[in-house]
């Protein structure tokens, strides 16, 4: 299993008649507008990347959560980014697999939208989507499976026609003359999401912030039988970010890792339609079969259900949205800790048998109910409570509709 830890144009053209250089002043403009911006990032966290084409400013950081949570950009006014994506779950949703405005279920659980800044790749198993930028095209204008189900551009004119957008669009893109555009929506998106980064759980309070008190006995025990070689967690949820595969601005070397962690047979995965079977779907490789990217494991305790299928899901008498979980005080913590127990026993015992299984990693290890338990209420300390609750990240419609 894994888990580890280290962790405006008119100004501009009114400059050139004055007998100023253009370019030079885009050039300062971009710099003002966007290099200047502050990550304010938690203790032990590095600097993301960023695209040289889409630098960070804070003005289309605000313009993007605006988008993120605006129904409008939906075929039929009824979704949003958000809809699938729940800040109190840290934008995932809760659910087995998403459904777009028109019922379309997507063949994959809804991944959480913390720390994406650092993802060098995105989605579970697609090595081609390499930004936020280009990935929105996918829920958004995507057919197979329809998300979003945008077909043509009248969003655009919706956009256009508010009160509130040209004016923050302006704000975002200074320097373009048309700047409600396709693209510099996507690189709205793009830069609210890079602004979603989580850092300040009681395992970050311990482990950066030298807190000694952030965790308990039982907790300490589990840190250590995470990063310990009986469980070897830490191997594939490893870092600041408990995932193997990050990108930042001290990266050397980029590199994406995916895996076969046993959840499926090999049997269930060829009765699967190719949009289930993981990295082979893009390779063609029988080798690549149920290989998914390791998710962060930040806040796990809120984004069941878990795995790429969302398969591991807690029993009814502790989920709190079913009615024996209702009638027995069930809980969101109920739920994570049950689901968590029984990801813990696959793992122990090895996975489920499919031959692309890294046997170096995934191989049947013995563990007492206590380190059980233990491990479990360390994955818990991961629940960054202040994120949850951010406003800088919540619906900014909340009290208009």
């Amino acid at each position: 299993m894994g888990i580890g830890f280290l962790l405006g144009s008119c100004g501009v053209f009114q400059k050139e008649k004055e007998g100023l250089d253009l370019p030079l002043l885009t050039f300062l403009s971009l710099t003002l507008n966007n290099s200047a911006y502050q990550w304010n990032l938690p203790t032990g966290f590095p600097t993301p990347k960023v695209p040289v084409e889409n630098p960070m400013s804070q003005a289309k950081a605000d313009l993007g959560r605006f988008l993120f949570y605006d129904k409008r950009l939906s075929g039929n006014d009824s979704m949003s980014c958000s809809s699938c994506h729940l800040q109190e779950l840290a934008f995932s949703d809760g659910k087995t697999f998403p459904s777009g405005i028109t019922g379309d279920i997507h063949p994959r659980n809804s991944q959480q939208l913390v720390n994406v800044a650092y993802a060098p790749r995105l989605t579970w198993a697609n090595p081609l989507q390499r930004s936020l930028e280009a990935q929105s095209r996918v829920p958004l204008f995507g057919e197979s499976p329809i998300e979003l189900g945008l077909t043509n551009d009248s969003y655009l004119s919706k956009l256009q026609n508010d009160s509130r957008y040209p004016a923050l669009f302006r704000t975002a893109f200074p320097n373009d003359a048309n700047p409600v555009s396709e693209q510099n929506l996507r690189f709205a998106l793009a830069s609210f999401q890079r602004t979603l980064i989580s850092g300040n759980s009681r395992a970050d309070q311990a482990i950066y912030q030298k807190k000694s008190s952030a965790l308990n006995a039982s907790e300490l025990r589990g840190l250590s039988f995470f990063n310990g070689e009986t469980a070897e967690c830490f191997h594939c949820h490893g870092g600041f970010n408990f995932t193997d595969t990050v990108l930042h601005n001290q990266t050397v070397f980029e590199e994406v890792f995916y895996h076969n962690n046993g959840t499926r047979t090999k049997a269930f995965l060829d009765a699967q339609p190719i949009a289930k079977q993981g990295l082979k779907e893009i390779t063609g490789q029988d080798s690549d079969q149920g290989k998914f990217k390791a998710p962060s494991l930040r806040n796990v305790g809120v984004t069941f259900p878990y795995m790429h299928d969302g398969s591991i899901m807690c029993d009814d008498a502790t989920n709190p949205n079913k009615p024996s979980g209702v009638a027995q005080g069930a809980t969101k913590e109920s739920c994570a800790r049950n689901a968590l127990i029984k990801i813990i026993e696959q793992y122990s015992r090895g996975g489920n048998g499919h031959p692309n299984v890294d046997v170096t990693l995934i191989r049947p290890f013995s563990i007492t109910d206590q380190e059980k338990q233990d491990l479990v209420n360390f994955l818990m300390t991961l629940t960054d409570e202040e994120f949850l609750k951010n406003s800088n990240f919540s619906n900014p419609f909340r009290n208009e509709r």
